[in-house]
């Protein structure tokens, strides 16, 4: 088995679009217009990938209904850009819309139901393998 890199473990989130990976950028303004316009990716991602730094991954997701996900190995934040649903999660459902953010720990069972047709997010990975425990 090789090794992964940070957000690999996410199956639906391949390699789209085209990521900043300069290790010089120390800041950045990244724009959601640019990011939309590589969706769908060449094969069909519904995604983009906007930047990776270190352990961090930063993408645009316009996440696939029915929505099945496997535990990620790195702590995750969501932020909601327009759209509502539910975020299932930990045993648990918490409704959310367009300006919230959501948090799911590395190796947390999660997915999204009953989403909108026009639910997008940003979608944060970052921290070690097994997630940030401080």
């Amino acid at each position: 088995m090789s090794a992964a890199r940070p957000g690999d473990d996410l199956k639906a989130h391949g390699e789209a679009g085209s990521a900043s990976t300069d290790p010089a950028l120390r800041s950045g303004v990244f724009h959601l217009a640019d990011a939309r316009a590589r969706i769908p990716g060449p094969v069909g991602e519904h995604f983009s990938d906007v930047l990776r730094r270190g352990s961090l991954r930063l993408l645009v997701s316009h996440p696939l209904r029915p929505n099945q996900q496997t535990p990620h190995a790195q702590d995750e934040l969501y932020f909601v850009v327009r759209g509502r649903g539910v975020l299932y999660h930990d045993g648990r459902r918490e409704r959310f819309e367009a300006g919230d953010a959501m948090f799911v720990a590395a190796g947390i069972e999660h997915h999204f139901e009953h989403c909108s047709d026009d639910f997008e997010i940003w979608v944060v990975f970052y921290g070690p393998a097994g997630g940030d425990h401080e």
